[in-house]
């Protein structure tokens, strides 16, 4: 049987397509051994959501799914948290939001007010070109939502996966996107003071305080999918 020289190079390729795509989908949450041995573990194994709840709730929203080895909010929830708190670390996470979406990575928070983001700073995570929240760097995508803004240019856009690195360290916060460093602050300073003082959490007493709380991701309304969210406790 003759088979066309086109046709040969073309299974070729969808072969190695597959090969690679498979590959991709093998690695995701996941640690290599250099990552066990610097002390990293994961958060959420791609396939169960073991180690999450709602936040003031015993069990994870129905709204939240594994799908195609993310935690995706795939329907009207609540925000989820950690089931264990964190004082010191390093998160490495990505995400991938709906056109016009909006969502947020939380860090440090309580369950001692009426809302967890009364609680806790927020690392903004938005489609920058299609939600209202990106016309200022104050709320727009790597932000510390209402306080430190973010420059312009390094969020990707809607649909496509961006990647996060959060160190909390005392006092000391970075945020990192893309592989970019888009804030850094210090809790507590004279300047963070002032900021929350102008802003919408002054009469919240807790924003901000806690020595060590819960890892959280925010429910708002859109499609939102969060993968490879690993954690490293930091000494």
């Amino acid at each position: 049987m003759k088979h066309s020289l086109a046709v040969i190079p073309l299974v070729a390729c969808l072969a190695l397509a597959s090969a690679h795509a498979a590959a991709a989908q093998a690695s995701l949450n996941t640690l290599t051994p250099a990552e066990r041995d610097a002390g990293w573990r994961l958060l959420f194994d791609g396939k169960t959501t073991t180690g999450w709840r709602g936040w003031k709730m015993d069990t994870l929203p129905s709204g939240w799914e594994v799908v195609d080895g993310a935690l995706t909010r795939v329907r009207p929830a609540a925000d989820i948290i950690t089931t264990e708190k964190f004082k010191d670390f390093e998160l490495s996470l990505e995400w991938n939001i709906a056109p016009k979406g909006n969502s947020g990575i939380f860090y440090r928070a309580s369950e001692q007010d009426d809302a967890i983001y009364w609680t806790a700073p927020e690392m903004q995570v938005l489609d920058d070109a299609g939600h209202p929240d990106g016309r200022s760097r104050l709320t727009a995508a790597g932000s510390d939502y209402g306080l430190y803004p973010s420059p312009a240019g390094v969020v990707k856009p809607a649909g496509q996966w961006n990647q996060v690195r959060l160190v909390v360290n005392g006092n000391h916060v970075e945020h990192w996107l893309n592989g970019v460093k888009v804030v850094e602050y210090e809790l507590g300073s004279p300047d963070w003071e002032a900021k929350v003082k102008a802003s919408k959490f002054a009469r919240h007493r807790g924003y901000g305080r806690n020595r060590e709380g819960y890892i959280g991701l925010q429910e708002h309304d859109y499609w939102v999918a969060y993968r490879n969210i690993k954690i490293r406790v930091l000494p």
